[in-house]
């Protein structure tokens, strides 16, 4: 018994390691450690025999937390979305867009891959639907193929860090932290990542453009009767639709006061989200009353990039501005997006009983293996915080060389490793609580820890054996030789060394951006609000004058009357004298 009182916490980290590897379920091998472990730890005597009594209130807690409500209501509107067409129209019409240059194919997926992550946040439904769509044009017209397979996977794990994602809820839960401010400081980093993927495309596409090439003009589908491709139609309305949004921009203000009869000038962000759902609305209206009323003014290209683009776009900005301007709690805004994705699917006449179905199922099955993790994690950090594990834990890293900055190099090492190895929930619920109580003691910001944690985790989507996006990948890739339907050609199969090989350049770009974020933290933590530092010592109370202070004092009830005849006893006492002397 000695021995396990003083190897009691490594004991549990064996413990759960030996159920993981005997096959049992994650979440019932957290919870089976941390009841086993309790159990042997009281007999040991290390524990009160009452350790228990508490963990059910605990369980309750989870039940009661509302934040966790945005992930079924955020899956749910992902799921509507992807199913109801969405992913196809907006890679057919972007890549049409962008096919006439070189590496447009590769831009338009990652273009949209950023829009599906931001409207759909479900890595599996990105990757399969560019897969099956952008990859064969990809390879039909003669795309550098661990690139193509690099851009589509590297593109499906954007999923992970632009929000509303699901990681970003799950982490703001672990760290105690708003989910709003998760979002708002992942928002400029998940943005400067996909900037780093256009670059990058850009460079190959000056650099090696035989890897990536243009859409010959007998691909491009979208034509004009005159047999112009109708682009410039789609700039004009374009432009229109900005300088209508920028005349908003620049006079909010008055529009606001008008309108909300509110002084003062409007945050910056509010004035850019409600500037850009404008833009949006706009654009949608314009095409609408050109299309109804038959005017001609668009083009085919123009009509089919509106009518894909917007809806999902102006959803976004609704969902996320009312988020970031404190309008709606997560919940509300992943409730809100729920019923602007059956509303998208119901005026694209893909809403159907079948889909709905299958769309509440997936995220029931979702949110119960979330739920089931998080009660799972939440009776092994009791065990093992009641064994002051997270003592334990502090003191690993005592020795650690580099102060802040060699802490964050040490955990995101540890996390991109792990990441080869286990799922992101597992290490959102297993190594997040242990290193949370760390960083904090550091003053590391939270907000900052967990976006990046998140941008890292990406990497787990993409580094073998266990990448999920490769496998995604290789299960919707051609296994074997075809001919290609439109060309005739003879296609060869994507092998699974290729696509291991294109997702190398796409890890290194995640890293440099993990690097980059630990170098500035500027880029998380600045578009947070500054809290207000409050010193005890200089807090001064004044009461003021007021009108209590000039009150005439209350009477003394012990002390006797200044007029005899105010007081009853007195003229009793003075009658009784008088009949005394008769």
């Amino acid at each position: 018994m000695a021995f396990i009182a003083e190897y009691f916490v490594p004991l549990m980290f064996v413990g759960l390691i030996f159920f993981l590897l005997s096959g049992f379920p994650v979440a019932f091998a957290l919870a089976a450690t941390g009841l086993l472990f309790g159990t042997v730890g009281m007999e040991a005597g290390l524990f009160p025999a009452t350790l228990f009594q508490a963990l059910p209130l605990r369980l309750f807690g989870i039940m009661q937390n509302d934040t966790l409500l945005a992930i079924p209501f955020f899956t749910l509107m992902g799921i509507i979305l992807q199913k109801s067409g969405m992913a196809e129209d907006l890679l057919e019409s972007i890549g049409q867009v962008f096919g006439p240059l070189r590496g447009g194919l590769a831009l338009a997926v990652i273009i949209v891959g950023a829009l599906l992550a931001a409207t759909t946040g479900v890595v599996a439904a990105s990757v399969i639907a560019m897969g099956l769509i952008s990859l064969p044009i990809m390879l039909r017209y003669g795309y550098n193929r661990a690139i193509a397979a690099g851009t589509i996977t590297a593109s499906g794990t954007l999923a992970q860090a632009i929000p509303p994602s699901l990681v970003l809820i799950v982490m703001a839960d672990q760290l105690g932290r708003s989910v709003g401010d998760m979002y708002a400081g992942a928002m400029i980093p998940a943005f400067m990542l996909v900037g780093l993927y256009v670059i990058f495309i850009v460079g190959l596409a000056i650099f090696k453009p035989d890897w990536v090439p243009a859409l010959p003009p007998e691909a491009r589908i979208y034509r004009e009767p005159n047999g112009r491709s109708g682009q410039l139609s789609l700039w004009l309305l374009s432009a229109g639709s900005w300088a209508i949004g920028l005349l908003l921009f620049f006079n909010y203000d008055a529009v606001a006061d008008s309108l909300f009869g509110r002084k003062g000038l409007a945050p910056f962000d509010e004035r850019a989200i409600f500037t850009l759902s404008v833009i949006g609305i706009v654009a949608l209206l314009l095409a609408i009353i050109n299309k109804q009323l038959k005017l001609g003014l668009l083009s085919v290209l123009a009509e089919r990039v509106t009518f894909a683009l917007i809806p999902p776009l102006v959803l976004i900005f609704l969902v996320l501005g009312t988020i970031f301007l404190g309008i709606a709690t997560p919940t509300e805004g992943g409730a809100m997006g729920a019923v602007g994705a059956l509303i998208m699917a119901l005026s694209r006449r893909q809403l159907s009983l079948t889909l709905l179905k299958e769309a509440l199922d997936n995220s029931a099955r979702l949110s119960c293996f979330v739920l089931f993790i998080l009660i799972g994690s939440t009776v092994f950090s009791f065990t093992f915080n009641a064994a002051d594990g997270h003592i334990w834990v502090e003191h690993l890293f005592d020795k650690l060389p580099g102060g802040q900055i060699g802490f964050l190099v040490f955990v995101n090492l540890l996390v991109f490793v792990l990441g080869m190895f286990i799922d992101f929930f597992e290490i959102a619920f297993i190594v997040v609580p242990l290193l949370a109580p760390v960083a904090e003691k550091m003053d590391i910001n939270l907000i900052w820890f967990g976006v990046l944690i998140a941008m890292n985790l990406q990497t787990s989507f993409l580094t073998p054996p266990f990448g999920f996006a490769l496998f995604y990948l290789r299960s919707v890739a051609a296994r074997t030789a075809y001919k290609d339907a439109v060309t005739g050609k003879q296609i060869d199969p994507l092998t699974t060394p290729q696509i291991y090989k294109g997702a190398i350049a796409f890890i290194i770009l995640q890293l440099i951006m993990v690097a980059v974020l630990i170098m500035y933290p500027g880029l998380v933590t600045g578009s947070l609000d500054e809290k207000v530092k409050v010193d005890l010592n200089t807090i001064e109370l004044d009461a003021g004058s007021s009108s209590w202070g000039d009150q005439p004092a209350l009477p003394d009830p012990i002390a006797p009357p200044s007029d005899p005849a105010a007081d009853p006893a007195a003229a009793l006492m003075e009658e009784m004298r008088q009949d005394a002397k008769r």
